[in-house]
């Protein structure tokens, strides 16, 4: 859910946001408000639908991103996040590509509490016969993620552990949780406990980060097919370690919301 701010200042309460992201009114995972910006096309701020804020959101900004250039009638666009800047071009059948950038991997970046290898976690979970598994990347490409990988979904209740994982101690600003299991070198299927929002349909941030943990741990190449339940992205590693997240963006409405 947008909420334009360019023209019309709307401040919301913590509760009428949450109550907007609620899935018996509204319903998302994330609110963003899209505002007037000097140094871009336009600026954004994210809230997860527990009424916390979010650095990022990839799906969002592409989302944002096709928004502006069908208003400006441009196939290019720069949004702002707070002090970072997210470039999208406009492709086509209705397809945005975002450059996210150069992910963070030191544990002081993501952040994590101490000094660990950022590859090994080791965080244990368990899978739904008690078997138990220990790992998890930490990767930060505009929030922090730890991601896992494992042989089977089906094998893993993310909703069960995925709360534990993203307040573990060594979080200290909390974590997106990613359950992936490589299919090919070129193909990664996911299940994302979001941050201040729980299951989720799909992740951009998530994909980004997956692909990167995949590559660093050369299970995968530097271009991946992400595979949600209900939609894929690609995500492609260019030399210079840049991140760029494609996918489709579906149609925007225009709506009323009275709370």
């Amino acid at each position: 859910v947008i909420i334009d701010q360019r023209d019309e200042i709307i401040n919301l309460t913590k509760e009428q946001i949450v109550k907007i992201c609620n899935r018996d009114f509204i319903g998302c995972d994330q609110l963003i408000y899209i505002g007037n910006s000097e140094a871009s096309d336009a600026s954004m701020e994210f809230f997860n639908s527990d009424g916390s804020t979010s650095g990022a959101c990839g799906n969002g900004t592409r989302c944002v991103a096709y928004l502006v250039a069908k208003e400006k009638n441009v196939d290019h666009v720069k949004l702002s996040v707070g002090n970072n800047f997210l470039n999208s071009k406009i492709l086509s059948n209705n397809e945005v590509q975002t450059t996210i950038g150069k992910p963070k991997l030191n544990w002081k970046d993501i952040p994590l509490i101490k000094d660990i290898d950022t590859k090994n976690l080791n965080i244990t979970i368990l899978d739904i016969n008690n078997n138990s598994i220990s790992g998890g990347v930490a990767v930060n490409v505009g929030n922090p993620h730890v991601i896992f990988f494992v042989p089977n979904l089906n094998d893993y209740d993310l909703k069960d552990f995925g709360p534990r994982v993203e307040n573990h101690k060594i979080f200290p600003e909390k974590s997106n949780v990613t359950l992936a299991q490589k299919i090919s070198d070129k193909h990664i299927k996911v299940k994302v406990w979001e941050r201040g929002a729980g299951l989720t349909k799909a992740c951009g941030t998530a994909a980004c980060a997956t692909a990167v943990a995949g590559f660093e741990k050369k299970l995968t190449l530097n271009k991946v097919d992400i595979k949600f339940n209900e939609g894929l992205l690609n995500i492609r590693i260019d030399n210079y370690n840049n991140v760029f997240m494609t996918g489709p963006v579906s149609k925007i409405k225009d709506i009323k919301i009275e709370i």
